[in-house]
């Protein structure tokens, strides 16, 4: 067995979406780490396909967007027909001051992205490689993984990281619990060609349901729209055929690819089946009872029988050991939450990670990824559940809230451990709420204005965004800010109003922009002289006069765990 001392920060265990979000903003971080994934090649199916907004404004930060954007397709809504009739419409519309909208992408072309972003950083995954135990001390984790050469190999690493699905190993080697349940019912998969007469608006899909005469629901298809001329991932009930147990196997030539076997039987009924997928006469079958016009299909790429379970740990993490994505929650695919929520994980973790290995923070600050992240797993289980069983339309919420949530742009950790005392109007932007994006903010050269996240791009750490008309006073806090990132590496921009004079933020010693278009005001309502700090997760860590930078500053290192040292007072 080779030996390996510690040469990695961290561990990641699994590369599907979610360990390369983890491994992509390590290394944005400077952190070392390495990636491992048991299987051999990364697969071609089109399992989680819908990108939210939230999560194209955190690729927007690490660089990733304009990639994602030329290969995605825009989900712009959906068309529901029962019975043969079109009996509703949603129009997946955000508040203009949104900058993404909904996408559709194949996972098999998420990864790729993913992991070319992740090459480009040095690290490359590690495929054929498993993790086969691990135990972990107060000093750091041992793990044992077999090579793709069959070789054993024994890694000591500070921090491991489990982004390896629903039947996790890691998840399993900590005794986490996992509670929830399933639905009983099976369903298909299927990444196909559709030659049909639909007349579908673009960037829609379809959902077309068959109820019996007590309005029961006894069929449904299910068509999102994929890159590629009329290319849809199609869901549907399984038929009775392919939900026995075996299956006579297809001539080679005219067989679909299918999922692997899945791992050992571990009694949770999640994801894809092994071994008896439908063919395109299954599929076909359903087209024809339900689609809203005649629908030939085609090319084939994929297919699979799938189960769905909801479950979610007791807690994301012990010790120096963490999970993520499915390794933590697992849920119905209704409206594309699970790989976003895992990505979120990801990122919401990383962070953290970096300022702890890099020393620039202590140990207790890893506490908050549970803190924050397992309410917000709870949330996404419970809805979608919820909307599985009993549809969208029967949301409590009103439509403008329910697609932001969807959007995954309510997320918020007001209540966290790492969130400042409020300031300011309540229906502002708030420690722990999402730093919203605006546009129109200018500088003496550029032509165009920019937006904020035009601003932040690029920027891996915390940014303090100070606002405020009086050249004075702003000097004032751009001082003090400079002077508390002698403790935590922090970026320093000042903002001014619209109706000031853009030379006043000649002598600041900040980057300045100004709010041309006054939206920046508009959107964090700051009421005066104000300030700002944006986590590398785009939520907001502090808002807080500018009179009192150093006050807050000191409040929101304190809660980072950051090493106290004698401020500058401003």
């Amino acid at each position: 067995m080779a030996h390996t001392g510690t040469t990695t920060d961290v561990l990641i265990v699994g590369a599907g979406p979610v360990g390369l979000s983890a491994a992509a903003e390590l290394r944005r971080h400077g952190v070392r780490c390495r990636l491992v994934d048991r299987l051999p090649a990364r697969l071609p199916y089109a399992k989680a396909v819908g990108i939210q907004p939230r999560t194209l404004e955190l690729w927007d930060r690490m660089g990733l967007v304009r990639a994602v954007l030329e290969a995605a397709v825009p989900m712009r809504g959906q068309l529901t027909y029962v019975n043969g009739a079109e009996a509703g419409r949603i129009d997946l519309e955000l508040p203009p001051e949104v900058p993404y909208g909904f996408a559709a992408l194949p996972q098999y072309e998420t990864e790729r992205l993913l992991e070319e972003y992740v090459a480009g950083l040095g690290t490359v995954i590690e495929r054929g490689t498993e993790l086969v135990s691990f135990t972990q001390d107060p000093d750091g984790v041992t793990a044992q993984l077999r090579t793709a050469s069959g070789a054993t190999e024994e890694l000591r690493v500070p921090y491991l990281i489990g982004c390896d699905g629903a039947h996790s190993v890691v998840r399993k080697t900590l005794g986490l619990s996992y509670e929830g349940g399933a639905f009983p019912a099976s369903y298909m998969l299927g990444d196909v060609v559709a030659e049909s007469d639909w007349d579908l608006p673009e960037g829609y899909g379809l959902r077309s349901e068959h109820r019996a005469a007590d309005g029961s629901l006894d069929d449904v298809l299910v068509c999102i729209p994929l890159p590629g001329a009329g290319r849809y991932r199609m869901s549907m009930n399984v038929p009775t055929d392919l939900a026995e147990p075996a299956q006579a196997a297809q001539p080679a030539e005219t067989a679909p690819r299918r999922a692997p076997a899945m791992p050992p039987p571990d009694g949770l009924a999640h994801g894809l089946e092994g071994g008896h997928g439908p063919d395109l006469s299954h599929l076909q079958a359903v087209v024809d009872r339900l689609a809203p016009g005649p629908s030939r299909l085609s090319d084939l790429r994929w297919s699979s029988v799938f189960r769905i379970s909801h479950r979610i740990v007791g807690r994301y993490g012990e010790g120096r050991v963490f999970v993520a994505g499915d390794a933590a929650h697992i849920h119905p695919p209704t409206g594309a939450q699970g790989m976003n929520t895992g990505v979120q994980d990801a990122a919401n973790l990383a962070w953290k990670l970096a300022l702890v290995v890099r020393g620039e923070a202590g140990p207790g600050l890893l506490g908050s990824y549970d803190a924050e992240r397992r309410p917000v797993g709870e949330e996404v289980v419970g809805r979608t559940v919820r909307h599985s069983t009993q549809g969208f339309e029967n949301d409590p919420d009103d439509r403008r809230t329910l697609l932001l949530r969807e959007a995954q742009l309510l997320v918020a950790y007001r209540d966290g451990p790492l969130s400042g005392t409020p300031y300011g109007p309540l229906d502002a932007p708030q420690p722990g709420d999402l730093a919203p994006d605006c546009a129109g903010l200018t500088t003496p050269i550029a032509v165009h204005p920019l937006r904020l996240l035009d601003i932040l791009r690029g920027r891996p750490g915390h940014v303090v965004v100070l606002y405020g008309a009086d050249a004075a006073e702003l000097a004032r806090a751009v001082e003090a800010a400079s002077a508390s990132g002698e403790r935590l590496p922090l970026d320093v921009l000042a903002v001014l109003p619209r109706e000031a004079d853009p030379r006043a933020g000649r002598s600041l010693g900040a980057p300045t922009y100004r709010d041309a278009a006054g939206e920046f005001a508009q959107l964090y309502l700051p009421g005066g002289a104000t300030g700002f700090v944006v986590r590398p997760d785009g939520q907001l860590a502090a808002r807080f006069p500018l009179g009192g930078t150093t006050a807050a500053l000191s409040d929101c290192l304190r809660m980072l765990s950051v090493p106290l040292r004698d401020p500058v007072v401003a």
